[in-house]
């Protein structure tokens, strides 16, 4: 669209103004000489041609009208062009020559800028070289430490008070991609991102809690001050979670150093329980094999201590010595090969909240299939220690068992405080009131699948310090199992606020995100250069999706801190169950059998908003993208309801002289080559990378948070289009 210049209009209606009344003053001055004849011949004269006169100064004001515009684009708008031009070249590290245009001095002045800036890209490549040779050590120290974080055996996450994780290592990633729901939609990437909250993958009171047992382990100047505890994903697994604080330069002062932010060590204890199952597995089938063994070889003994036994008994007997013996040796080879000298080794006890223990008790027996569990009445408050796997284990066992002996296959986990102690209950209504019941199993085994353990309920009990008891409630009709279990220490909670330096704002893995809040100010305050983007595109089937269009393919890449974060991407086809239009497919490149079998839009939105979190949206053109989302928000139920940024408008903010503003045009004046044009996640680059740009022309003019962008942006002539 080409905007209307309305100094030409101004220009030409001043003009024409002027013309006449030049013309009426002619006229009167005319007029006041003639006497009246003469004046009676001049309007006998003009009087019929009035109208020719009017159409003549029309046209007259056409022509000037045709002149004025183009002397303004000769000698205005080239001008303004070369000073956007050059205000590109001055505030981006864009390399290009700029097209004289215009009058000869603009094209002069023209041929003098591409000369300096000819000149400083020479003095730039000479200081580049100086840079990168002072900062060679730096480098390899930096990749010394990435290669070091990327070989640890460990799940490693460091976050600033804030939250925002600013490293993890690629062990992390691929953890957390298999933790990822639904893990089928771009491998789960929407669970980790640097500059991403840390809170979208763990519950908040569980790490504050862990915080204000580290910060008051600092204040009791605990050499090794660290917090641990247990907590379930949203999958089932069981994740234990070290977490150790990094801590400012202390300065030689007797004061501790302030901490700053902290890491996590996180390790899938899952897969380790399950190990300890089949180590349990094989003790199980040599008890219960060498007991039989044990008991025949021995009255084999004792039959051959007859005196008048016969040959052939004797030979018998012997044969059975031998085979046993033999089999009982066959046991304990194959328990030493499963390596289980550490099977009875004692997990410690661990700070857990309540309501992980209870997700994960109930998550445990629906595994079993005979017995439904529910959650009745949970205490969020409680933190309980614990060593949750025999704890499970036993609690799992006496399901089945209330599924065995009482035929009840509903039951129910309650958790609460009483007398200083974790009460956790698991409850049942016995059939037909049957009160007279009594279940006592603290000396058994626990028992399941038809595996036994070593390990008693009593032993479980005994190493929580705790108590267990079976009762009827006086005042209702249902049966329960009681535990007593010790709760966590208790600290003086401090606010996470209290630990949060107020003057500080996210950045990336350069370490200052150490520093970050960007809770002392609303988002729209927040400077452009602060926040956290996710650019993003979509490809659809057509233009109107609000007429039946679909979207076929979502792409995005984040940006955190001004940097490009190439490896946080969202990629995705979306079958959208309804004929690709040929004339489409020649624009994206998407063949109808590329989406076949590919997730539905009902399943890429969830995974996508999780993507984009708490971040400032980004697209170009974004009115089409937002509203190909928003057509959908009633048949997913996802509000994307973040902030956005359009670099449309904001390309007509800093360029309003520039006749184009597609992203083919932005792209070339920023001297962007695009890869994969017309694909979602090949536009998002682009677009992210003219948004890098973008940023830093806002500035320059004054435009530096996000409320004033906004602003600026709805102010522009391109900001009325709509889908």
């Amino acid at each position: 669209m080409r905007r209307f210049d309305w100094r030409v209009a101004i220009g030409v209606a001043i003009i024409g103004i002027i013309c006449l009344l030049w013309l009426l003053a002619t006229g009167i001055l005319i007029w006041s000489t003639l006497d009246g004849a003469g004046r009676d011949a001049v309007a006998a004269t003009l009087g019929p041609s009035i109208e020719l006169l009017i159409l003549m100064w029309a046209i007259s004001l056409g022509a000037v009208g045709i002149a004025l515009r183009w002397l303004v684009a000769y000698f205005m708008t080239a001008p303004a062009r070369l000073a956007e031009d050059a205000q590109v070249l001055l505030g981006t590290d864009v390399k290009r020559q700029l097209q004289p245009s215009g009058s000869i001095e603009n094209r002069s002045l023209t041929e003098l800028i591409n000369q300096l800036v000819q000149q400083r890209e020479t003095l730039r490549e000479e200081m580049d070289a100086l840079v990168q040779e002072a900062a060679h050590n730096t480098e390899l120290e930096k990749n010394r430490l990435a290669a070091l974080m990327s070989e640890l055996s460990k799940s490693v996450v460091v976050c600033n008070l804030d939250g925002r994780i600013l490293l993890y290592n690629n062990r992390a990633r691929r953890q957390f991609q298999r933790l990822s729901h639904p893990p089928k939609v771009t491998t789960g990437v929407e669970l980790l991102g640097l500059g991403r909250s840390i809170y979208g993958l763990f519950d908040r009171k569980l790490l504050t809690h862990a915080l204000d047992n580290i910060q008051h382990r600092l204040q009791g100047n605990v050499t090794s001050p660290s917090a641990q505890f247990v907590t379930t994903t949203q999958s089932g697994q069981l994740l234990r979670v070290q977490m150790a604080p990094v801590r400012a330069v202390q300065h030689e002062t007797k004061e501790s150093a302030q901490m700053t932010g902290f890491v996590l060590l996180t390790e899938n204890i899952t897969d380790e329980f399950e190990a300890l199952s089949q180590q349990d597995h094989v003790l199980n089938t040599l008890t219960e094999g060498s007991r039989a063994a044990i008991a025949n070889m021995q009255a084999a003994l004792d039959v051959l201590e007859y005196p008048d036994l016969q040959a052939d008994m004797q030979a018998s007997l012997l044969r059975v010595l031998r085979e046993e013996t033999q089999g009982l040796g066959e046991r304990i080879h194959e328990l030493k090969s499963t390596t289980v000298n550490g099977f009875m080794s004692h997990w410690s006890l661990e700070d857990m909240q309540g309501a992980d223990l209870v997700e994960a008790v109930i998550n445990r027996i629906n595994a079993r299939e005979e017995v439904t569990a529910t959650k009745s009445s949970v205490d969020t408050s409680i933190w309980l220690k614990v060593e949750s796997f025999t704890l499970l284990e036993a609690i799992t066992y006496l399901a089945e068992l209330i599924y065995q002996q009482c035929h009840v296959n509903m039951v129910q986990v309650r958790l609460g405080i009483i007398e200083n102690h974790g009460q956790l209950d698991l409850c049942w209504t016995p059939k037909n009131n049957e009160k007279d019941i009594r279940l006592h199993c603290e000396k058994d085994s626990i028992r399941l699948g038809g595996e036994m353990s070593s390990l008693t309920i009593q032993d479980v009990v005994e190493r929580h310090d705790g108590a267990f008891w079976f009762e009827h409630e006086t005042d209702g009709h249902q049966a329960l199992f009681r535990f007593l279990l010790p709760l966590a220490k208790p600290q003086e909670y401090q606010q996470l606020s209290a630990l949060v330096n107020e003057k500080s704002r996210p950045e990336f893995y350069d370490f200052d995100l150490f520093q970050a809040s960007e809770h002392a100010r609303s988002l729209e305050d927040c400077k452009l250069s602060e926040l956290s983007y996710t650019v993003f595109d979509t490809e659809t089937t057509g233009l109107n999706p609000a007429d039946g269009d679909e979207i076929i393919q979502v792409g995005a890449i984040r940006i955190v801190n001004g940097k490009l974060l190439q490896q946080e991407r969202f990629d995705q086809l979306v079958d959208p169950k309804r004929t690709i239009p040929a004339a489409s497919i020649p624009i994206h490149g998407i063949q109808p059998e590329m989406v076949q079998g590919q997730p539905v839009i009902a399943e890429v939105l969830p995974a996508f908003h999780a993507f984009v979190g708490d971040t400032v949206l980004v697209a170009h053109n974004a009115a089409f993208d937002m509203r190909c989302l928003q057509v959908k928000e009633t048949e997913t139920g996802v509000v994307f309801d973040q902030p956005v940024l359009d670099t449309l408008l904001l390309s007509a903010v800093v360029h309003p002289n520039q006749e184009s503003h597609g992203l083919d045009a932005i792209a070339e004046r920023f001297n962007i080559n695009i890869h994969g044009r017309h694909t979602a996640l090949g536009d998002a680059m682009a677009t992210a990378q003219v948004f890098l740009h973008l940023i830093h022309l806002l500035d320059e003019q004054g435009i530096q948070t996000m409320g004033q962008a906004r602003a600026a942006a709805q102010n522009t002539y391109y900001a009325r289009l709509k889908y």
